[in-house]
């Protein structure tokens, strides 16, 4: 498993696996199929170039399977989204080396970490939790007219 940090050049390979991620996992994202379908090249760079950000591609064989990304939205924290795995190579530790490159670029900026789990989906919270992160009991819907929840969950490291 090798993880990559991406830019904007890598835009239509994010593309590709966001919108594979939408499809599997819809109740995970803020966001939908339809609406990430709907944006252009000029988006998918804008957001991938963002210096502010990460953007994390795994590639198993030669091919990613599993991404994840982050921006800095709270005081001393990096909000960490878009984690997803492919079906097939879930249980073999692809989210937790995600994780941790997004955890070193962090920590490299002397940022925290924090994230949303949809509070139906015990076998992310169950990720999360191995990796190091703690609910926080603060709750509020999935998106707009959404009747799931989400759980934010904040990383303790004691070293």
């Amino acid at each position: 498993m090798t993880p990559r940090y991406v830019g904007a050049d890598d835009w239509a390979q994010w593309r590709d696996l966001r919108l594979r991620a939408l499809a599997d996992s819809p109740d995970a994202f803020g966001s939908t199929l339809a609406r990430e379908e709907a944006l252009t090249e000029a988006h998918w760079r804008a957001r991938l170039g963002d210096p502010d950000g990460v953007a994390v591609l795994v590639d198993v064989d030669g091919h990613p399977v599993g991404m994840g990304a982050g921006f800095p939205d709270l005081p001393g924290l990096l909000h960490v989204v878009t984690m997803w795995v492919e079906p097939a190579c879930r249980g073999r530790g692809v989210g937790g080396v995600v994780l941790r490159a997004v955890e070193n670029w962090a920590t490299a900026r002397g940022l925290g970490l924090h994230l949303d789990v949809n509070v139906a989906n015990p076998v992310a919270r169950s990720t999360y939790e191995r990796y190091g992160f703690v609910g926080t009991g603060e709750t509020r819907p999935l998106r707009d007219g959404s009747a799931q929840r989400i759980e934010r969950m904040v990383l303790h490291r004691t070293s």
